[in-house]
């Protein structure tokens, strides 16, 4: 079983980072683990043409298509996001636009393999847990009409930088144990 753990965040070493890389030794013994970050691959935005929806390909041949091959080999899904204006950061917003093609709502649409669980982890710099609560929904949203199950959800709240992560290792751990 593989488990793919995306840090959605274009920061390579801040709080989701950290967040990302413990979700990564938890899941290690029982899975084969592939941690990515989304700053690490290079595409453009949608250019909203709505080929993809009479041919169920990107007109752009980018990294998209290799995150997506990283979907599709995995059997669970982490997706780690911090709140940017209470919802996800625009790169990942950007991977998902560019998703179309696989998106389940035309046909015909690229698929990915079947049965893969997805989880999401929100984390924000303020104590509210409403603007977490809209971050999993945007990434339950986007795994839905890919057809991977949304099966679990943590929001953590008060976690600025990554020397906030290590109070809430637990509760990360903990989550972990249910994946």
């Amino acid at each position: 079983m593989k488990a793919l753990i995306i840090n959605c965040s274009p920061v390579k070493t801040g709080a989701t980072a950290t967040i990302a890389g413990i979700v990564s030794a938890e899941l290690a013994d029982r899975y084969e683990v592939k941690e990515i970050c989304i700053d690490d691959y290079s595409f453009s935005f949608c250019k909203g043409c709505r080929t993809c929806h009479t041919t169920a390909k990107c007109v752009m041949d980018d990294d998209v298509n290799k995150i997506m091959q990283e979907f599709d080999s995995a059997d669970v899904i982490v997706s780690v996001s911090p709140s940017y204006w209470a919802d996800i950061p625009g790169e990942y917003k950007a991977f998902i636009d560019r998703c179309t093609p696989w998106c389940n709502t035309h046909e015909p649409h690229a698929k990915i393999s079947s049965g893969k669980k997805g989880y999401s982890i929100a984390l924000r710099t303020g104590p509210g847990m409403h603007e977490c609560e809209k971050i999993i929904q945007s990434i339950e949203h986007f795994y839905g009409h890919l057809e991977i199950e949304s099966c679990g959800s943590i929001g953590l709240c008060s976690i600025e930088y990554k020397e906030d992560v290590e109070p809430r290792k637990q509760e990360i751990v903990e989550f972990c144990k249910g994946i």
